[in-house]
């Protein structure tokens, strides 16, 4: 069925449980499990005299806080038995990374998480997730 899975990962408790799907799915169907976590660029427009953080540190920042993401989920498919790949990638729209990303490694299928907003809110701040659905080429599967 499917070989190849992209699990994107923001370290937040409905994406733990995204990726416990993954790698379940992954298990039944024998696939592989790519997992994903996009780091903020730099905003550079913000370049000052008074910038409270250089950009080496920023950089390094948001390497350690997504490498914490994707270790965790490649731990877990270890766990599991799964095979599993992870990347980290900057991204300024998180959106854009995952449905190229997907693309690029030959993906058939995305797993995600729902953050459940609802209403103005959901209208106003969108959602990285219903983007993925609006623009992939491959199956999402959005788990709430």
């Amino acid at each position: 069925m499917y070989k190849r899975i992209l699990v994107p990962t923001d370290g937040s408790e409905i994406t733990a449980k995204a990726v416990r799907q993954a790698i379940e799915l992954a298990k039944l169907c024998g696939a592989e499990l790519l997992a994903l976590s996009a780091k903020e660029p730099f905003p550079y427009g913000a370049i000052s005299e008074m910038q409270p953080t250089p950009p080496q540190e920023f950089f390094d920042a948001q390497e350690r806080i997504a490498s914490q993401r994707i270790n965790s989920v490649l731990e877990a498919a270890q766990s599991a038995g799964v095979a599993c790949k992870a990347h980290t990638i900057e991204a300024l729209h998180p959106w854009e990374a995952i449905c190229e990303h997907a693309k690029e490694q030959a993906c058939d299928l995305i797993v995600m998480a729902s953050h459940g907003r609802r209403g103005v809110a959901a209208l106003l701040l969108g959602s990285e997730t219903q983007k993925v659905l609006t623009h992939a080429t491959i199956p999402v599967l959005v788990v709430r």
